[in-house]
């Protein structure tokens, strides 16, 4: 039973309690027929609750037997009165309030409480940031967890919403996917809901539909929980420079809605609470010294969790990567990131192709995976689309000539695993890489190879 239900329960022994004593002072007064009524309002009381925890707990419980047996005596004591018999006040106090407290004590011991926890991510190539968590909730025998995928929307430059996105069917096989308009919030009220986006109506690109905004989220639940769905380099919580870098991250409604926020280490919580403070005072120290966690984020969970022998290799992957002799190339993680578009521009366009004609001249011995970052569309379509039709054509070209491969899938952790090293933007990708002690090159967008 969710607790929530078993502390309506608890409430309703309380009002029944309440009820034996103006039943006493009705008739007290010789008003029989309010004490009849009264006592015929505590009956169909008792059997409510009854269905109630038939509906939860099952048949044949023993605080239902325990409610039918105070609807007995209720019959017992209001069959008296109607003969003009009825019992002494002190011994029917005594009579219904030991019914009560049997009652009680049997909802609080025999009732176990049940948790129920939400995960509302909305792009399932960020599932990673939550998955950890949603095993360790879905294996509790004392916990329901429903993974809700919430749709969202690319932003047109003025801010208007533009195409609707649902990922529920892109989540890995073995996740229950609840789809979002079968699980409603207000009337559930989970006991706690986890979040991956801090942004609400702050993020230009994108947005999930408001109705899941943070500011709406805290209202349906006991405790929200935000856990970023980006790593970042290590901070130095005593640098300045370094904490006015982060603040853009940090001072997001998803923090502040929050009731608790989990980040990667215990260096980045110091960073934030530093960050939040100066956004809220020195006092709000101990508050958010309470509300941050550094404990990890589930990112690196992911990747330390998932091995060569476990993934899922397509075909056509497997024709690229593999040479004439059986043997395997060497695979390199080729990332690019929104930021160095949107920095660089045709410099990066540039570069982008310089890189895959290298690749390409040396496809025989290393396979290249090309994995860009999963808003590259959204992001400078919106805001560059200039810049988009140029990079869309160099994409196409790629993808049509079937040298190397381009994964847009949402299985970041695949191409971590799968790869021998790392090449490309600095991104929150390499914070997970560095996991894996293979070797991390940084491109720079303004050096080319020599012709």
């Amino acid at each position: 039973m969710r607790k929530l239900q078993k502390e309506s329960l608890l409430s309703l022994t309380d009002t029944l309690s309440e009820a034996h004593l103006q039943i006493i002072k009705q008739l007290e007064k010789g008003n029989e027929e309010a004490a009849l009524d009264l006592l015929m309002q505590c009956q169909e009381g008792a059997i409510s609750m009854g269905t109630a925890i038939e509906g939860s707990e099952g048949e044949g419980h023993a605080t239902v037997h325990y409610l039918e047996d105070y609807c007995e005596t209720a019959y017992s004591v209001a069959d008296g009165i109607s003969k003009g018999d009825p019992m002494p006040s002190n011994r029917l106090s005594k009579l219904l309030q030991k019914s009560i407290n049997i009652i009680k004590n049997s909802i609080e011991n025999d009732i176990p409480v049940r948790t129920e926890i939400v995960f509302l991510p909305y792009k399932a190539s960020m599932w990673d940031s939550l998955e950890s968590v949603w095993r360790k909730a879905d294996q509790d025998p004392s916990c329901d967890a429903f993974v809700v995928p919430i749709p969202y929307y690319d932003k047109n430059p003025d801010g208007s919403f533009r195409e609707e996105h649902y990922e529920g069917n892109l989540f890995p096989p073995d996740v229950p996917v609840t789809h979002y308009s079968e699980y409603d919030l207000e009337s559930r009220h989970p006991d706690r809901i986890y979040i991956h986006n801090p942004y609400d109506e702050y993020n230009f690109v994108t947005s999930v539909h408001p109705h899941f905004y943070s500011k709406n989220l805290k209202n349906y639940t006991d405790e929200l929980v935000y856990i970023p769905y980006f790593v970042l380099d290590e901070p130095d919580p005593d640098n300045t420079a370094t904490l006015d870098g982060l603040a853009h991250f940090i001072v997001m409604p998803g923090v502040l809605n929050a009731d608790k926020v989990i980040v990667q280490s215990e260096a980045m919580r110091t960073a934030y609470i530093r960050v939040l403070m100066r956004h809220t005072g020195d006092s709000s120290l101990e508050y958010w010294e309470n509300k941050i966690s550094g404990e990890g984020s589930p990112k690196f969970d992911k990747v330390a969790n998932t091995k060569m022998e476990d993934l899922e290799i397509p075909e056509d992957w497997l024709s690229i990567i593999t040479k004439p002799d059986g043997s395997r190339k060497k695979i390199i993680f080729y990332n690019t990131s929104v930021q160095a578009l949107l920095d660089n521009q045709m410099d990066m366009i540039n570069k982008i192709k310089d890189v895959l004609k290298i690749f390409r001249e040396n496809k025989d011995e290393i396979a290249l995976l090309w994995r860009p970052h999963p808003l590259i569309k959204a992001t400078i379509s919106s805001m560059l689309p200039a810049l988009w039709t140029e990079y869309e054509k160099l994409v196409d070209q790629y993808i049509s000539e079937k040298w190397g491969i381009y994964d847009d899938s949402p299985d970041l952790d695949r191409a971590i695993i799968l790869s021998d090293a790392y090449y490309g933007d600095p991104s929150s990708v390499v914070q997970l890489y560095k996991k894996t002690k293979k070797p991390i090159m940084i491109q720079n967008a303004m050096v080319l190879s020599q012709t």
